[in-house]
């Protein structure tokens, strides 16, 4: 592959045609089910599929079969197929993996910016799910235009895009299992839906966590009752959903305390961690918008990381278990918060999970632990959402190691960089159960400050282009 030519054909589109598409994809409210109940009603996840089919539907790619693909009551995907070239032979694939789905508003975007309102400044676009993931189609056909203008050899291409990713994949086993048949003996995953530690160089992920999201509900009361009258005697329900919690992690460090969340961490893992760390640095925990805070005469500073060690930080967010609340109910308003002892307290709590610890059996460990023996005999109930399993990666083949670090080099310069991440991506464990002999890669553009799932959530447009070539660079070195 002519690197620099590819990295031309690639600029050029992004630029003339797909940053536009994706400007038009973030004014879409395409929320995944769990935030949008009445998605079918709305329409917005089918709008977003449509649009992406139709987009595909006009390239110039020889052979290439699309369709979107649905099961009643489901939400859609779209799948396509592109037959090899040069005589390879369609037999092996590369699978090319993401979602069109959007996580949901979230308070706090600064002034000019808004979820649904797409604005580029400063080589960003900001607007809720260009970079999680609704790049990702456009990138995967683009990786196989640029290696089809050149006319360089490469496998069948496959793509699977769903629509409730950002809900625990649900939706995705049955299309799975639906399109299993067609495809092949899967090479390569290429996800593109992850993150990279800097915009400098492409970052593989080896590891991702595993979660259990889930709503408590701590009840005491029929009804609210006058504080003046019951607090002292009515226990509080806010503080035994304290209590109950304290017995998932320690209040003072955050460490989850039952055994059965934890894991041991590969050796290799630690390896890749120790050499990230050296990479980023501080920049491992710098990049979250830390909050200010005044501790007295005259200093000013910000919020603490629980370690600013860089190699503690790595294993913190992506090989040891953390719980946090996402979400309350049961609480009104400041302006209507009148003295008045509440009823219930509900929390929606999201436990990460070490990569190799079971999803379902984690889900039922933390059920028995929040509802057995409640303080007061409440009436205390934990319904999961759902619990998914993480991602270890398989050990990494020779030919993938060079390829990535020779694409690497090529589109930013500098080599390739190996870490585990902390979010969850159904996919892939499920993948690697059906496809044990493939070879994964997974990377993305979700990198410091673009702040997936919350307010000014931006898409690198530097980044996305030299990791289309990157991409590119390695589809064309799969062996046949």
């Amino acid at each position: 592959m002519d690197h620099a030519e590819a990295r031309r054909f690639l600029d050029r589109r992004w630029d003339e045609e797909l940053i536009p598409r994706l400007v038009d994809y973030v004014r879409v409210p395409a929320k995944s089910p769990s935030f949008d109940a009445s998605w079918a009603a709305h329409g917005y996840l089918q709008a977003v599929v449509k649009d992406a089919h139709a987009w595909a539907s006009a390239q110039r790619i020889a052979g290439l079969r699309l369709e979107i693909v649905s099961i009643e009551g489901r939400t859609p995907c779209l799948f396509f197929d592109v037959p090899a070239t040069a005589g390879l032979g369609n037999e092996r694939t590369v699978l090319f993996y993401g979602h069109l789905d959007k996580q949901p508003e979230m308070e706090g975007w600064r002034d000019g910016l808004g979820p649904w309102q797409p604005v580029i400044e400063d080589g960003r676009l900001y607007g809720r799910g260009a970079a999680d993931d609704g790049y990702a189609v456009y990138a995967a056909l683009s990786v196989i235009a640029a290696l089809d203008a050149q006319a360089v050899p490469r496998p069948r291409c496959l793509g699977i895009i769903e629509t409730c990713e950002e809900s625990g994949s649900p939706d995705l086993p049955a299309y799975l299992d639906l399109l299993a048949p067609r495809l092949g003996d899967v090479a390569l995953v290429a996800g593109l839906d992850s993150g990279c530690g800097n915009y400098d160089q492409l970052w593989v992920t080896t590891s991702l966590r595993g979660l259990v999201g889930g709503t408590l509900t701590v009840e005491v009361l029929s009804e609210g009752v006058h504080s003046g009258n019951a607090s002292g005697l009515v226990p509080s329900s806010m503080r035994i959903a304290r209590q109950l919690l304290n017995r998932i992690d320690d209040p003072a460090t955050g460490r989850v305390l039952d055994d059965a969340f934890h894991a041991a961490i590969p050796a290799e893992r630690l390896a890749q961690a120790r050499a990230a760390g050296e990479i980023l640095g501080e920049q491992v925990w710098r990049q979250f918008p830390w909050v200010g805070c005044s501790h007295g005469e005259g200093r000013f500073e910000h919020a603490q990381p629980t370690t600013t060690d860089p190699v503690e930080a790595i294993l913190a967010r992506t090989w040891r278990p953390a719980l946090s609340v996402t979400g309350a109910a049961g609480f009104p308003s400041i302006d209507s918060a009148g003295n008045v002892l509440r009823p219930r307290t509900t929390f929606k709590l999201s436990l990460r999970l070490p990569p190799t610890v079971d999803g379902q059996r984690a889900t039922e460990r933390l059920q028995r632990l929040l509802e057995d023996d409640p303080p007061y005999n409440a009436r205390v109930t934990f319904a999961a959402d759902w619990g998914a399993g993480g991602w270890n990666a398989p050990a990494t083949a020779p030919w993938l190691v060079r390829a990535a670090d020779e694409a690497s080099r090529s589109a930013f310069g500098r080599p390739a960089a190996w870490m585990g991440e902390g979010g969850t991506i159904p996919f892939m464990n499920m993948l690697g159960a059906k496809f044990p002999q493939a070879q994964f890669l997974i990377t993305g553009v979700l990198g410091p400050k673009s702040n997936a799932h919350g307010p000014n959530e931006f898409l690198h447009i530097d980044c996305v282009k030299k990791l289309s070539a990157a991409v590119a660079s390695i589809v064309s070195q799969v062996p046949a």
